[in-house]
């Protein structure tokens, strides 16, 4: 154990001494790993940020949740002709599968009527988005809110005159003004504001974007518009009861919308069933190959980073051959030898690591900074950084320290 430390203490000596003697060529040896280094840790590092903000925001849409909808959201054998010709999800269904579904905990309906103009005092907005839902929507996916709150059953059952107002609407009608319980106008009649959602945020992908709508109840909006219109999208999102795979909460469902619809036995389903998973394994997919692009452009970084340390070493044993040979004529083993330049390259790599993994915290906190969106290096990032350094050393090392370890000792001491 002595010898060993004796050996390390050595390697970390003449590592100094190699940085410190040459520092021009050292430095343009140690640039070749941190370059390699930063490229595949960098890339990483922006993967594993987009993947988080994107993950997270589609989270939103709930894990236990499936939506019956007409459009599906994976690849679908179907033509776009057939998918097409199926109807929207209706009303009724939506009632059937709240009154008779035993797997689910709570279902809500959703129809989009599309952009309407409001109006309060003098200040208006063009293209708010108006939609209709029935009192469990907020629950289901558990809506925040900036001001006020969500429909009461009672409003939703006598369609009360009352609307939620995305963060974006609030804003651009009332400014720094308080909009809960001011009337606004909405296709000539007035409408008492009783809640404002707290803003979607900057993620990429927002799929429950609601800054720029404008909610009124399922019953209000279908004396607005109608509702039977092939123009207007609408959906069942289906929450599971707690421990209820959601395996049969799906077979559950389609018994119930089958039969709603009285499909026979022989016919396809004319809907489709969507849930987080399947856009789960696209993401998989779409991120495995961006990881694999990352790890190519990070292997030919690395690749240089590698040669111009093995000549750094090579350049070490030229310098050091008749040290070695005295080394070697007073006893020193060639494993000695070898373990001390291998030891030697294994630091320079992690030196030149660590100069790439500060590189990637400094861009990683500029651009979080100039892009508002958060990006970070993690963890597991820094401890691969690092392995990869140890073995880029290891490699590049070893032919240099397998030459100095089979070095003539009276030939080494003649040069």
């Amino acid at each position: 154990m002595r010898i060993l430390f004796k050996i390390i203490t050595e390697s970390i000596r003449q590592a100094t001494q190699q940085l410190t003697s040459n520092k021009l060529r050292s430095f343009l040896s140690l640039l070749g790993i941190s370059i390699g280094i930063f490229c595949i840790i960098g890339v990483l590092s922006a993967v594993d940020s987009l993947e988080d903000n994107i993950r997270g925001s589609m989270e939103k849409l709930g894990n236990d949740v499936i939506y019956v909808q007409k459009w599906p959201w994976g690849d679908n054998s179907n033509n776009w002709w057939d998918l097409m010709k199926r109807p929207h999800p209706r009303y009724d269904e939506y009632e059937v599968i709240r009154d008779k579904s035993r797997s689910a905990q709570l279902s809500t309906f959703f129809v989009g009527a599309g952009p309407r103009v409001l109006k309060w005092k003098g200040n208006s907005v063009e293209r708010a988005f108006l939609c209709g839902v029935t009192p469990e929507f907020a629950t289901v996916f558990g809506m925040d809110f900036y001001r006020g709150r969500f429909f009461s059953p009672s409003e939703s059952y006598y369609s009360s005159n009352k609307v939620v107002l995305g963060y974006t609407v609030a804003q651009e009608l009332f400014g720094n003004i308080d909009p809960a319980g001011k009337t606004i106008k909405l296709q000539g009649a007035n409408y008492e504001v009783i809640g404002v959602l707290e803003s979607a945020g900057d993620e990429l992908i927002n799929p429950l974007d609601f800054d720029e709508a404008v909610i009124v109840t399922y019953n209000k909006v279908r004396s607005l518009i109608n509702v039977k219109s092939r123009r207007n999208d609408s959906f069942i999102a289906v929450k599971a009861r707690q421990g209820a795979p959601l395996e049969k909460l799906e077979g559950e469902l389609r018994t119930l919308v089958r039969a709603e619809r009285r499909l026979k036995p022989r016919e396809d389903d004319s809907f489709s069933f969507n849930q987080l998973t399947m856009v789960s394994d696209q993401f998989d997919q779409f991120f495995g190959v961006l990881n694999l692009l990352g790890g190519v452009i990070g292997f030919f970084s690395i690749l240089v980073g590698g040669v111009s340390v093995a000549n750094i070493m090579f350049v070490s044993v030229k310098e050091r051959t008749s040290q070695i040979g005295v080394k070697k004529a007073l006893g020193a083993k060639r494993h000695v030898i070898l373990l001390e330049f291998l030891i030697e390259a294994i630091i320079l790599c992690l030196l030149g690591g660590l100069m790439g993994l500060i590189l990637v915290y400094f861009v990683t906190q500029i651009l979080t900074a100039v892009l508002e969106f958060p990006m970070y290096i993690d963890l597991g990032n820094v401890f691969l950084g690092s392995a990869m350094s140890i073995f880029i050393g290891v490699v590049s090392g070893f032919i240099p320290a397998l030459q100095a370890s089979k070095l003539d000792p009276v030939e080494a001491m003649r040069q």
